[in-house]
């Protein structure tokens, strides 16, 4: 599977970024894949941390919403496009995946 192909399938679900991630070891780890990798954990880490906000709840999902189809968007051309305001976080603090 070639590394635009596992950063898109990271984005699918919780399963999709766990087969993302198991197929980006060793010598078939790819740059493109590692870095949506890292997105995607950021985002569904910050997705669980905002829903224990009630009153921000809705919206919170729709800025989470509209990052994830963002970062998605970025995975299908096959450019490195940052989540705005946190992806470049995300890449520091996950950088061992």
């Amino acid at each position: 599977m070639d590394d635009k192909t596992k950063g898109i399938v990271a984005h699918i679900t919780l399963i999709g970024w766990i087969v993302a991630l198991v197929l980006n070891q060793g010598e078939n780890k790819g740059e493109l894949a590692s870095f949506y990798i890292r997105q995607m954990l950021g985002l569904v880490i910050l997705s669980f941390v905002l829903g224990f906000i009630p009153l921000l709840n809705l919206v919170a999902w729709i800025v989470l919403l509209v990052l994830w189809v963002m970062s998605l968007i970025g995975a299908i051309n096959g450019e490195k496009k940052l989540t705005p305001i946190v992806g470049e976080y995300f890449q520091d603090w996950f950088k061992a995946l």
